[in-house]
């Protein structure tokens, strides 16, 4: 079974930045879609960004502008880079994977996905 394993999670302060990445155990990131979702204590989980596997990129509109997803295939590792961080972005961020694509939203959908990390997590201070 391959595994999803993310790093990167911490403590900034508002408009700081952090980078998550999330490698897998197999030859994955190259050819599944791929997607981070993030949950915060009391809420559900919710999509954050997306990288199809034709190419096909979007991020919610919540953190569009400030947030960007990317792919290293040769290292099995998939990014979120996190910039302008607010209070709001806190919680706990996971990395999913599915064997098929999607178009639109549909690829920040919770149940289009099948693999999951165990999620790192993020906190940000005013």
């Amino acid at each position: 079974q391959v595994q999803l394993a993310e790093t990167g999670g911490g403590s900034v302060q508002a408009g700081g930045s952090l980078r998550l990445s999330c490698e897998a155990s197999a030859a994955v990131i190259g050819t599944y879609s791929m997607a981070w979702f993030r949950q915060a204590p009391g809420k559900d989980r919710e999509g954050v960004a997306t990288i199809q596997n034709y190419g096909y990129t979007l991020v919610a509109t919540s953190v569009e502008g400030r947030f960007s997803i990317s792919k290293d295939a040769a290292k099995n590792t998939l990014y979120l880079q996190m910039d302008s961080l607010k209070p709001e972005d806190a919680g706990t961020y996971y990395c999913a994977a599915s064997h098929h694509s999607y178009g639109g939203y549909a690829g920040l959908r919770r149940d289009n996905y099948n693999l999951w990390g165990q999620g790192t997590q993020v906190t940000v201070s005013s």
